[in-house]
């Protein structure tokens, strides 16, 4: 019996191990990706050399690492810039709008066309040809 009953513990407590185990593998973070790319790039550097690389590297403003932005982090770029002269529930709900690619029915009338032309051709950025003809066909329908 107190073999059976150190059998099942023992099972129990590696089956509890193993469990968290597989928990703790989430997909690398922005950050964590960033470093990786940052750290290819730095290759031989050494010193205070690759200590000003890495800075510049991971706070984005060496080049390469700018290159590496998602489509929402564009997306957020550019919302941020069209909503600066707004202010509390206005803006989140222009924000709201914008970084789901549908832009709210407050903000597309308070838009004149051009401005709609504008934010449409900020958020068709990365979509090319057939792709990007419906989508800004759609957008600058969006009432």
């Amino acid at each position: 019996m107190q073999k059976l009953l150190t059998t099942l513990t023992l099972g129990l407590a590696l089956s509890v191990g193993a469990a968290h185990a597989a928990d703790d593998k989430k997909a690398p973070t922005a950050q964590q990706n960033r470093m990786t790319v940052c750290n290819k790039e730095a290759g031989e550097r050494k010193g205070d050399e690759r200590k000003k690389f890495m800075s510049e590297c991971l706070s984005g403003q060496h080049a390469e690492a700018a290159d590496k932005r998602t489509a929402q982090q564009e997306r957020m770029k550019q919302c941020n810039a069209d909503a600066k002269d707004m202010k509390g529930d206005e803006r989140k709900k222009f924000m709201s709008g914008c970084l789901s690619g549908k832009p709210t029915e407050a903000a597309t009338q308070a838009m004149t066309q051009q401005e709609r032309m504008k934010q449409c051709n900020a958020q068709a950025k990365d979509k090319k040809g057939d792709e990007r003809k419906k989508f800004m066909s759609e957008c600058l329908k969006a009432q």
